[in-house]
């Protein structure tokens, strides 16, 4: 188990009330804002996770279970964990666990991935898609990832990031921070929380910062693969 860590801005308990208003259209929302191709995006970031043949992966922040259904159908014996701290998305994975995923190779369970209630060494690889910037605390979050992978597993991030071409980051900031909101707002069910998803990029890491903040929690051969005209990033590390 991780260490404890503080929240006096009481970011968590707002993250997870946002997370519970748009539980029931979100999935609706991320393919019409991203006109589905975030669903390529989490393939790239499955095929990098290279996860062991019946291996057993966490899938941290699972949200509605969209990376874990992937990681399923690369392997018809993969066993995957999907852990999020909010009910309500938890409630839709399970959902479509009944859809596509009949044979009950997906758990689901509650839990703060700044203290994940895992043994030491206990997966084969781990995911996190989309959820990175909401935590509390990053390093921390990225120091129990790598606690529950056996040495040489792999941890995959997958989130938007800053452009690195500024006529790229340009034309990425009237999007996400104009168009996101608006169209959110009208298909996700909450203008606020797609106020929030947007502002939670100001103050997270760029691509190498948050590179830097893999190798301070111990990944070794850290990489980045950026997507979607450099306003994607997949990050990877090794424990």
């Amino acid at each position: 188990m991780g260490g404890m860590v503080t929240d006096p801005a009481g970011k968590g308990a707002y993250v997870r009330e946002m997370f519970a208003a748009i539980a029931p259209r979100y999935d609706r929302a991320n393919r019409v804002l991203t006109a589905g191709v975030d669903e390529a995006w989490r393939r790239r970031a499955v095929a990098e996770l290279a996860a062991p043949q019946g291996g057993r992966v966490a899938d941290l922040c699972c949200g509605t279970g969209d990376l874990a259904f992937h990681l399923l159908k690369t392997d018809p014996a993969m066993t995957v964990v999907g852990i999020d701290f909010t009910p309500q998305m938890l409630d839709g994975a399970r959902l479509r666990a009944q859809r596509e995923d009949p044979s009950g190779r997906a758990t689901f369970v509650e839990g703060d991935v700044s203290r994940l209630p895992f043994e030491d060494a206990a997966f084969d690889g781990a995911t996190m898609g989309f959820s990175l910037r909401n935590v509390v605390d990053v390093v921390a979050t990225l120091v129990e990832a790598r606690r529950i992978l056996r040495p040489g597993a792999r941890f995959v991030n997958l989130d938007v990031t800053k452009p690195d071409h500024p006529f790229v980051r340009r034309f990425f900031g009237l999007y996400f921070y104009g168009v996101v909101p608006l169209v959110g707002g009208i298909v996700g069910g909450s203008k606020t929380a797609y106020r929030y998803l947007p502002n939670s990029l100001t103050n997270f890491p760029d691509a190498d910062g948050l590179a830097a903040r893999f190798r301070s929690a111990g990944f070794r051969d850290v990489r980045t693969i950026r997507l979607g005209f450099g306003a994607i990033a997949v990050h990877v590390g090794v424990a």
